[in-house]
C-alpha cells in the first residue's frame, strides 16, 4: 500500500508549498513575484539594505562610524586600557623636545602632539606612508623595543636645515630613490635627540634608558612585535617655519608592562586604595604596643605516658647550668639569647645575640 504524500503534510506545509508554487508561476511569467504571506515567506533585500547590513556607505565611501558586519569585525581592534600617566609623559616630551630641537637645528621649532591612540602593531606597519625612516630602539631596563618613525617631509626638512638651507623655502623632495648615507646619519642624530628626551620624561616614574639600535626603511624589517599585539601610538608634529613633518612614536603594550601600574595613575604619586596618613599613624602606634616576652631556660621532650604518671613531688631535671644561655621569645618567635643573672632583687637576662633578622 502506497501512502499519499499529501496526506502526510501538515496544513502549514501545504500553505508554504502553495505559496512557493505561486512565486514560481509568477516568476515564469516574467512578472515580479510578490512576497509570500505564509509562515515560510521570504523577503528579498534591496541593494541599499544589503549595503547597510555590510556597513558600506553610499557611493563606496566608508562611514566614520561603521555599522553592520563591518562594525562587528572592527569592534575588537582597539579596546585596550587607558594609561592616564602616559598622556602626561608625552605632554612633557613635547615641551622638552621643542627646546632640544631648537638647539639641534638652531631654528625656530614648534612641536605639537596630535593624538595618542591604541592600535594593532600589524595595522600600524601597513599604514606607514612610504618612503619613511623607522628607528628601532630598545628600553634597556624593560628589555623590550619601541619604534620611532620619521616621515619623508621631516627627513628632507632636517637635511635642509642642518646643511644650511635658506629660510622661507620649502624643502625639496626627490622621490623614487633610496636615502643617502648623509640623510640617514642626520636622521639618526635626530632620533638620538628624541630618545634622550624620552628617557628624561620617563625618568620621573621609572629609570629607563632608550638606546638606538638600527635604522630601517622597510617596515617588514622594523617588526618588533607580533602583528596582532596592541601598541600605543603617539603622533607628533614638528614645524620649522614653512618646513616640517611628522614623528610617530610607537610603544607596544608589552614594552610598557613593567611600569603598567605606574602609568595607570591619574596623577604623579597616586596610591591605589591606600591612605598614607592612616599608614603613618598605624606604624607609629605599633612601636608603642606592649608585648609579652618569655624567658625560656630549657626545653625537655617527654612522652605522654610519663606526663600522666607525674605526681606532686615529681622532679623534672633541666639540663642547664647557671652559665647556660636563656632564650627570649614572643609567642613562638625567637627574639634574643642572653645570660641569666640578678640585678638587685630581680632576675635579669643580659642580651648577647639577636635571633630575629
Amino acid at each position: 500500500m502506497i501512502d499519499d504524500p499529501e496526506e502526510e503534510m501538515s496544513e502549514e506545509e501545504k500553505a508554504a508549498a502553495a505559496a512557493w508554487g505561486d512565486i514560481g508561476d509568477d516568476a515564469g511569467d516574467g512578472e515580479e513575484a510578490p512576497a509570500a504571506q505564509g509562515p515560510m515567506s521570504n523577503r528579498v533585500l534591496d541593494q541599499d539594505e544589503i549595503d547597510s547590513l555590510l556597513g558600506i556607505a553610499k557611493g563606496g565611501a566608508t562611514d566614520e562610524k561603521q555599522s553592520g558586519i563591518q562594525a562587528m569585525l572592527n569592534s575588537a581592534l582597539v579596546s585596550y586600557e587607558r594609561l592616564p600617566m602616559l598622556e602626561i609623559i608625552f605632554d612633557r616630551l613635547v615641551r622638552m623636545l621643542s627646546t632640544s630641537l631648537r638647539n639641534f637645528t638652531t631654528d625656530n621649532v614648534e612641536v605639537s602632539l596630535d593624538n595618542i591612540t591604541a592600535i594593532r602593531f600589524g595595522d600600524y606597519l601597513n599604514s606607514i606612508p612610504l618612503p619613511a625612516m623607522m628607528g628601532v630602539f630598545k628600553a634597556e631596563e624593560w628589555d623590550n623595543y619601541g619604534l620611532l618613525m620619521v616621515d619623508s617631509s621631516l627627513t628632507y626638512s632636517i637635511v635642509d636645515v642642518l646643511l644650511g638651507g635658506r629660510r622661507g623655502t620649502a624643502a625639496m623632495r626627490i622621490e623614487g630613490r633610496p636615502y643617502t648615507t648623509i640623510e640617514r646619519n642626520l636622521v639618526e642624530r635626530l632620533i638620538n635627540v628624541v630618545l634622550n628626551d624620552l628617557t628624561a620624561t620617563f625618568d620621573v616614574i621609572s629609570p629607563v634608558t632608550f638606546r638606538f639600535e638600527r635604522l630601517e626603511t622597510n617596515p617588514r624589517f622594523a617588526a618588533i612585535a607580533r602583528p596582532a599585539n596592541a601598541a600605543i601610538l603617539a603622533r607628533l608634529r614638528v614645524d620649522m617655519e614653512d618646513r616640517g613633518g611628522r614623528l610617530e612614536l610607537m610603544l607596544p603594550y608589552a614594552t610598557l608592562e613593567p611600569v603598567r601600574e605606574l602609568l595607570l595613575q591619574m596623577f604623579m604619586g597616586e596610591k591605589f586604595g591606600r591612605d598614607s596618613i592612616w599608614e603613618t599613624h598605624l606604624s607609629g602606634e605599633l612601636w608603642q604596643t606592649e608585648v609579652k616576652i618569655n624567658a625560656v631556660l630549657d626545653e625537655v621532650q617527654v612522652s605522654l605516658n610519663d606526663v600522666l604518671n607525674w605526681k606532686p613531688g615529681s622532679r623534672l631535671d633541666l639540663e642547664v647550668t647557671p652559665d647556660s644561655m636563656v632564650e627570649l621569645r614572643c609567642g613562638d618567635v625567637q627574639l634574643f639569647r642572653g645570660q641569666m643573672g640578678r640585678k638587685g632583687q630581680h632576675i635579669a637576662v643580659k642580651i648577647q645575640d639577636r635571633l630575629i633578622k
